[in-house]
């Protein structure tokens, strides 16, 4: 399976201004390429009898070499895989539009998000450096895999430049303590395991959201472009940062410990983007991040040898009583604590999370399995035969 590593680099000024450049080159293809691809689109809805074919990413990268960088010599001090990468992550932009998966792409602007990506022949040297095309040796602070990556991509979070890549790692499966176990997710508490085991979430926005507004409301009215503006602006960039650091932290402690001690994983197929329609919640559903939960929970059981069960979104783990099984018609956010008519009394959460135990018991029982392996055995066997 592949896996990412990414970790900070230590540069001199060449290296910060050979970075800003390639950012600055990544950037104007993709603003060039989502201009003129917008005017395509805009020209066959005006005109249905006279349509053009939407280019194809070796289009836009022809069309690039042909227009683009003739007129803009700057394009050949960086690497000619920058440019190239940016309109293949538009090209990936486009087809997930297409198929209405995401929203449409946007224009980038200079200082947000800034990043670009290299292809080519990577050399780590030793254990703190690894040489790249074009800009040449980096240094690292923390120690590199003895790996051959094909790409790495450079990003600015604030006022730090962070390298990252992905690599072939072979799944070190652990021991489990449990067999399985249902995890329900909540704004109360982050994860509440059928176990009865409560893991509290970060809430490091709430923590800091006070201080953020204090900032930026501070810097309302220096002059933008000025010095003080873009020390102010750094300024929030890092507390944002130390904001998402702290919440990361937080789900890789909890999504470690859950795949490395549990066989089979159940959890509910949150519908996280309607969730934060809720004006009233949004703010602390995103707060505790429950898509960035089950991406890494995804991957870490593939990694640690666990199975994840993710249980339908329209199953009704909340209003079952765990204990009879009969539903109710109604339940509001408000009622934490569930009681059934049987005379069963559980805390909400932790009745959804059993009833999400007993649900990937139910699916590993169907395929006629016993246990995690066997599970995992019998998806390899219906791949293969597919």
């Amino acid at each position: 399976m592949l896996l990412g590593f990414k970790t900070e680099l230590k540069l001199n000024n060449k290296q910060l201004t050979a970075f800003l450049k390639h950012c600055g080159v990544a950037r104007h293809a993709w603003n060039w390429g989502l201009a003129l691809t917008k005017q395509i689109l805009d020209h066959n809805k005006a005109n249905p009898a006279e349509k053009i074919k939407f280019p194809s990413y070796f289009d836009l990268c022809k069309w690039l070499v042909a227009l683009v960088k003739k007129e803009n010599p700057w394009y050949y001090e960086c690497s000619k895989s920058t440019p190239q990468q940016s309109l293949m992550a538009l090209k990936i932009a486009w087809d997930r539009c297409f198929k209405k998966i995401s929203l449409r792409p946007k224009f980038k602007k200079k200082g947000k998000h800034d990043s670009f990506t290299l292809e080519g022949t990577f050399n780590i040297l030793g254990n703190h450096k690894i040489q790249v095309p074009k800009i040449g040796i980096l240094k690292t602070y923390e120690r590199l895999p003895q790996v051959q990556p094909k790409s790495v991509t450079i990003s600015r979070q604030a006022d730090r430049w962070f390298i990252s890549f992905r690599f072939e790692v072979e799944p070190t499966p652990t021991p489990k303590a449990v067999e399985f176990v249902g995890v329900d997710l909540g704004v109360n508490h982050l994860a509440i395991l059928s176990t009865g085991e409560v893991f509290e979430g970060a809430k490091s926005y709430k923590k800091y959201e006070q201080k953020l507004s204090r900032m930026q409301w501070l810097n309302r009215r220096k002059q933008v472009g000025s010095n003080n503006y873009r020390k102010a602006q750094l300024k929030v960039a890092r507390l944002h940062r130390k904001i998402a650091n702290i919440r990361k932290d937080t789900l890789h402690k909890i999504t470690t410990y859950i795949s490395k001690n549990h066989a089979v994983i159940g959890i509910e197929d949150l519908n996280v983007r309607g969730m934060l329609a809720n004006g009233k919640l949004a703010k602390a559903i995103a707060d505790m991040s429950f898509y960035e939960f089950r991406k890494q929970l995804e991957y870490k059981a593939q990694l640690y040898g666990s199975e994840l069960v993710v249980v339908n979104r329209f199953y009704p783990s909340s209003k079952t009583c765990s204990c009879c099984g009969t539903k109710k018609e109604s339940l509001t956010l408000k009622e934490r604590i569930f009681k059934c008519r049987c005379g069963f009394e559980c805390d909400r959460d932790l009745n959804a999370s059993i009833n999400l135990e007993k649900a990937a018991r139910s699916v590993v029982s169907a395929c006629g399995l016993g246990s995690a392996d066997a599970f995992r055995m019998k998806q390899e066997e219906s791949v293969s035969n597919c």
